[in-house]
């Protein structure tokens, strides 16, 4: 399917291949349905999406104590003898809780839930196609992330709830790209006027702060898209900035309280998380070998990424300021994102497949040989199930967690060396 994928976008490029938005969305539909229907069987995170939406459905508050301490009703038992980790308090922000609370709302249990999550992603989809005609690029794209298998088995099939999170994104960036001035005019944003002096309508302010609002649901359903931030408050420029920040302050505030003050208890599950979790993580487990300790390769990997993004970042606030704002700036933006979502992973000491979700999202705007490997690799780490199911022994090994992270630093270099090796060398100078 990835290898089907690879050559959709090759034929995209070529303008071979012209998919309408319906196809894509029906075909994306399809993908998922059997998967839907299926139990989740790759994670059981759900049940604690499940568990956390009926405390919110029955007046309590997720945050006020960990599952274990609690004793339900007869009808929400069963669910919290599904829940991993029940002795620590949730970790999922507000937002997510009340998207939790939503597919709770539903019924029929997980799969109620998966459905309203993959309602959500095809969502997304549509977005994404959204945006690529804002941006000018080939809506065919759109199957890197709507055809693709991650987010059919991480969603669809898992029921994570990362695809909420980048639904959010999605929002946001759709809203300040249709608001953003450019010298092509509509419908790529705003026309300049005469003299370059761009007067912002009420509309376009009132759609920066709905933008603000709608990063600050994506940066309360996961934490991960906050590595985006810098990038969208370099997107707008003057007064819009301010703007925009005051609706992520308001959005943040108004999805936490309600949960005050109990939100301060899940801050030990997330030091827990930060100080002790690991999976599949090749540079984190190469650095501990050689630093012999696990707190100091989490301190050396998190320095060298945040060393990366603001590198990132400067990088595009220079290119930013030698390019007229528009459909450009978007684009140079979301390939920014797209370098740091790849750095992310490859450093961090936890790599879920779900979590290459944040990747896959960007493929149809800036897809690479890296991030397309990285997003099929990502799914050996599912090997550690098998000896989990039959014998009930966790075993991760490094060899797995290696080929995970090399594959798509060699598909970067294959390219690379090709075109090293097949470059034409100079003429020598004729004999005088």
């Amino acid at each position: 399917m990835t290898l089907l994928l690879a050559l959709a976008l090759h034929g995209a490029e070529n303008g071979t291949v012209g998919w309408s938005p319906g196809f894509i969305l029906a075909v994306a539909l399809l993908l998922r349905l059997p998967f839907l229907i299926r139990p989740a069987e790759l994670s059981d995170d759900i049940y604690r999406y499940l568990w956390d939406g009926l405390q919110t459905l029955a007046g309590s508050n997720p945050y006020a104590a960990a599952p274990a301490n609690i004793h339900p009703a007869a009808a929400a038992e069963g669910v919290r003898r599904l829940v991993n980790h029940a002795e620590l308090v949730t970790i999922y922000p507000p937002a997510a809780q009340l998207l939790f609370a939503a597919g709770a709302l539903l019924g029929k249990g997980v799969l109620g839930m998966k459905a309203f999550l993959t309602v959500l992603d095809l969502a997304a989809c549509a977005l994404i196609i959204r945006l690529l005609k804002i941006l000018r690029l080939p809506p065919a794209r759109a199957v890197l992330y709507a055809w693709h298998p991650l987010p059919v088995l991480e969603i669809a099939g898992s029921g994570h709830i990362d695809g909420g999170g980048f639904l959010f994104l999605l929002v946001a960036l759709n809203l300040l790209a249709s608001h953003i001035p450019s010298p092509l005019g509509p419908p790529f944003g705003p026309p300049f006027p005469e003299g370059g002096n761009f007067t912002r309508k009420a509309g376009s302010n009132r759609a920066t702060v709905a933008a603000g609002l709608a990063c600050a649901g994506a940066l309360l359903v996961k934490l991960l898209p906050a590595i985006f931030l810098p990038g969208l408050l370099l997107l707008v420029r003057g007064r819009a900035r301010k703007l925009f920040a005051c609706g992520i302050l308001a959005g943040a505030a108004l999805l936490t309280l309600p949960f005050l003050p109990d939100i301060r208890n899940s801050l030990p599950t997330l030091g827990t998380y930060a100080r002790d979790w690991e999976f599949a993580g090749f540079a984190f487990r190469t650095v501990r070998r050689f630093t012999g300790s696990g707190q100091t390769a989490r301190l050396l990997l998190a320095s060298f990424f945040l060393c990366l993004m603001a590198g990132s970042y400067w990088r595009l606030w220079r290119e930013r300021e030698n390019t007229a704002a528009g459909t450009e700036t978007l684009r140079a933006t979301l390939r920014t994102f797209y370098g740091i979502a790849l750095a992310f992973l490859l450093l961090t000491p936890t790599l879920h497949p779900w979590y290459a979700l944040s990747l896959a999202i960007l493929l149809p705007f800036a897809a690479g040989p890296a991030g397309l490997v990285l997003c099929w690799s990502v799914f050996l780490a599912y090997r550690v199930l098998i000896p989990y199911t039959l014998l009930g022994l966790w075993i991760e090994d490094d060899a797995t967690a290696a080929v995970t992270a090399l594959a798509p630093l060699v598909a970067f270099l294959i390219p690379w060396a090709v075109r090293l090796l097949t470059r034409r060398k100079p003429l020598s100078a004729p004999l005088q």
